[in-house]
């Protein structure tokens, strides 16, 4: 599948936190994180302890949902994506190409003891009222 249109990775890139959205045993559970876009590879990335509850949700149920979002109270400057991906670790040359993006982006991360994930995402809808009201963009399919 083709990588989202040049508006949405620029609004993904302009931003860095999102919300990450999973579910378990029929639970859902939200939580924010600071993150990198890989826009070559279309992926998330960011970092989070195992022993948290939406990382251990996502390792139950690794297809999760998310929002970035820009906070206005303009109604015809709203902005905001939501996706929908699969998270995992990453591993091998994505991992490097993770890890070195997400410590430019966050170098105090270092000195954190977290896991890097990713979210590979296959739907993202993004909503742009700068284009017209309630404008969307769609890119992907959800499952």
């Amino acid at each position: 599948m083709n990588n989202p249109s040049k508006r949405i990775a620029e609004f993904i890139n302009e931003h860095h936190v999102l919300t990450l959205a999973t579910s378990n045993n029929n639970q859902p559970y939200c939580a924010n994180c600071f993150y990198t876009y890989l826009e070559n590879e279309n992926v998330l990335v960011f970092t989070s302890d195992k022993e948290t509850k939406h990382i251990i949700d996502a390792l139950q149920q690794n297809y999760i949902a998310g929002s970035i979002v820009l906070e206005t109270k303009t109604v015809g400057k709203i902005q905001g994506i939501q996706f929908n991906g699969e998270i995992s670790k990453p591993e091998n040359e994505i991992e490097k190409i993770a890890k070195k993006a997400y410590l430019k982006r966050f170098p105090y991360a270092v000195l954190m003891k977290t896991q890097l994930w990713i979210v590979n995402l296959s739907f993202i809808k993004m909503t742009d009222n700068r284009l017209g009201f309630g404008k969307k963009i769609i890119w992907g399919e959800l499952q």
